[in-house]
């Protein structure tokens, strides 16, 4: 089986790239990403395999069935939102839409997963089960697409027993996967802080109350307070005061975002972000408005599923392949999967030193070695049917 799906990776591996660069010269961002499910959907209809559509406006679901297919449901998730970042790669399928990039590697997911999806569908005699393909819109936005497909039943109808996602990783050599069992990403909660006090002339200090020193305060406070605690993270990264040389602000606003990895913790922290806050005020006498808006939780991949992966990449891949991730404080939304059904999350290695090939994820130089995609859907293959 394993040389099989390597020999059909081998086969479909050019479709694979032209489908990943038309995706990438034409990115969309979240919840507006019409153009890119009508060519999903217009690649499934050559193929002959029937899907569902609307989740979310723009999702996409396919319900593959092998031999027996009541003996077990498994799901495969793919996201394809894009980034609002400007691509500076000087590649022939560089982004058409200026200001928009797949910068995170979705059009990567999306582009692995049809192969997967064509692979299976060719040898659909040879396994047992029934495999759903989520495709997933809008995990870059709040909040999230994951979350409203899942309330949308996308896991119902079978009712999926285990979800397995696939994640590129710059930092990983081409030719090899993570995989962290357990807790793997944090939470992400976004932190929006007003600040306001009595506006005024800088050189008559009588007549004003500086919101900007309860703001330095405060996020030198908050920023002490978090920096004692190793499982989380807690960052101001915009700050807007709207003054001049002369000129006090009556406000002052911050933007900023809490990570956790424990939800226990994440709640408790959030009664700490507001005693801080109620100290600036009584210190400053200043009003301060806090909005704690709840993103992603942390996500956690059970630890059987894990292991069991981990050993069939092994066999897939070679042992030497395979590696241990650390704890990352990222987040991704496909913690709401992990969060209803035993999933797996793990990464796909799409650097390559020798190419270049280096630049991070979210940044706008980022891009994969397409190497990669020839691993990424014969891997995902062969875990959605072993697993």
């Amino acid at each position: 089986m394993i040389e099989k799906i390597k020999n059909l990776s081998t086969e479909y591996f050019d479709e694979i790239i032209k489908i990943r660069r038309h995706l990438h010269m034409y990115p969309e961002l979240s919840f507006e990403e019409f153009g890119t499910s009508e060519y999903i959907k217009g690649i499934l209809n050559s193929w002959g395999i029937e899907f569902t559509d609307g989740y979310v406006n723009t999702g996409i679901l396919v319900v593959l069935q092998g031999a027996n297919p009541e003996s077990r449901i498994l799901a495969l998730r793919a996201d394809f939102d894009a980034l609002p970042i400007v691509e500076e790669n000087n590649v022939e399928y560089c982004s058409k839409n200026h200001g928009v990039m797949h910068a995170c590697g979705h059009d990567a997911h999306t582009a692995s997963m049809l192969g997967a999806l064509k692979i299976l569908n060719e040898i659909k005699e040879s396994w047992e089960g029934t495999i759903k393909f989520i495709f997933q819109p809008a995990e870059e936005r709040l909040p999230g697409g994951a979350k409203q497909m899942i309330e949308e039943g996308v896991l119902e109808n079978p009712n999926v027993q285990n979800v397995i996602a696939q994640h590129v990783l710059p930092d990983l050599q081409v030719g090899k996967v993570g995989f962290k069992s357990g807790t793997y990403m944090a939470s992400t909660d976004e932190i929006y802080i007003k600040i306001k006090g009595v506006g005024g002339h800088a050189a008559i200090p009588e007549k004003y109350n500086n919101p900007i020193i309860a703001s330095s305060y405060l996020i030198l406070k908050l920023h002490q307070f978090f920096a004692r605690h190793n499982d989380s993270i807690f960052a101001i990264g915009d700050v807007q005061a709207n003054g001049s040389t002369n000129i006090i602000p009556k406000e002052v606003n911050l933007m900023g975002t809490f990570r956790a990895l424990s939800e226990e913790y994440r709640k408790e922290s959030h009664q700490d972000i507001k005693d801080v806050i109620a100290e600036a005020e009584k210190e400053y006498d200043v009003d301060i408005d806090l909005e704690i808006r709840d993103g992603y939780p942390a996500l956690h991949n059970d630890e059987e599923l894990t292991k069991k992966n981990i050993s069939n990449a092994k066999d897939f891949l070679g042992n030497q392949n395979v590696v241990h991730l650390p704890i990352r404080m990222t987040a991704e939304d496909f913690s709401y999967f992990a969060d209803s059904v035993p999933s797996c999350f793990y990464r796909l290695g799409t650097g390559n030193k020798n190419k270049g090939i280096t630049h991070g994820l979210h940044t706008s130089k980022f891009n994969i070695d397409e190497e990669s995609l020839k691993i990424g859907m014969g891997l995902m293959s062969y875990l959605a049917i072993s697993s």
